[in-house]
């Protein structure tokens, strides 16, 4: 095998319980260097104290932590507050960085290429590009973000998709910076990946590190659906942004000239930038089968 990818995970993980099961999907994949997991949006710490734990207990503490920017509390969307208990940066045996972005940034300056995995609102990607917009050519950027023609479990019709929406002004200056690459997975293909039955089952069910936690963290995000927890995961967005930082043969891909409009909605516009985009499927039941052999690797 080619030598694996360098990447960086840039991640609002604790909020929806996908980014956990990206991290994971990550962790196993032999074709990704992992050089340090950012968390981005609202309560940056909390996310680092999650990302932290997880990695600690799936024996890859190996992996610098950074915080990203620092916004108010996101209450209702830190489902995994109890999973993390009493846990605390100084807990991490690795190395924890609070300038997330100045630490992305150095490890962009000493690299000779990175990936840049965007699994939340692209607040951190443009402080990145702020504050040194020379680093962009050296980076290709993976990001779960827009909407097209379809929304969440592939309902017609496009919506204002979270990543944009959080933080607009960011999203355009993503899209505007001079990078190597730019390659998306918008709820056109993302929004239906549902692990279910016997596949569902094979993770939720294994005592290997990888799916015992996602397991244990699901859980807790659910908070007591038990009818869910027996049957299915949630719509596992940010795995296919995970896929795409090393393949896409198994999604329908087009290059297309996007732009992100005032209220969050991704267009196609001749004038804007040309982006790789997995606009669908070829095999998605190929995919799940693939998601489950990694998180079980």
């Amino acid at each position: 095998m080619k030598h694996a990818i360098p990447v960086i995970l840039d991640t609002d993980i604790g909020g929806d319980i996908d980014d956990t099961w990206a991290l994971g999907m990550m962790l196993n994949s032999p074709e990704l260097n992992p050089k340090l997991v950012l968390t981005c949006t609202a309560d940056t710490v909390y996310r680092a104290k999650l990302s932290c734990k997880l990695l600690q207990e799936a024996g890859r503490s190996g992996i610098p932590v950074g915080v990203g920017l620092r916004f108010a509390s996101d209450g209702p969307r830190e489902r995994q507050l109890n999973w993390i208990g009493g846990y605390q940066l100084k807990d991490y045996p690795g190395v924890v960085h609070e300038d997330g972005i100045a630490a992305a940034i150095e490890l962009i300056e000493k690299s000779d290429g990175l990936t840049i995995i965007c699994i939340g609102p692209l607040t951190n990607i443009a402080e990145i590009c702020r504050r040194r917009p020379d680093l962009a050519p050296k980076c290709r950027i993976v990001a779960m973000m827009g909407s097209l023609w379809r929304s969440h479990r592939g309902v017609e019709g496009a919506t204002a998709e979270y990543n944009v929406v959080m933080d607009v002004a960011a999203a355009r200056t993503v899209f505007a910076a001079p990078w190597r690459n730019v390659t998306i997975t918008p709820l056109d293909s993302c929004g239906t990946v549902v692990l279910r039955n016997g596949l569902y089952r094979q993770v939720i069910d294994s005592d290997k590190p990888v799916p015992r936690l996602i397991a244990e963290n699901y859980r807790v995000w659910l908070n007591g659906n038990t009818e869910k927890w027996e049957s299915e995961s949630s719509i596992l967005y940010d795995t296919v942004a995970v896929y795409l930082a090393f393949a896409d043969e198994l999604l329908e891909m087009r290059k297309l000239k996007l732009v992100i409009d005032d209220e969050g909605f991704t267009r196609i516009d001749e004038n804007g930038r040309e982006v790789d985009t997995a606009i669908g499927w070829k095999q998605e039941a190929a995919f799940d089968k693939l998601l489950v052999s990694y998180l079980l690797a």
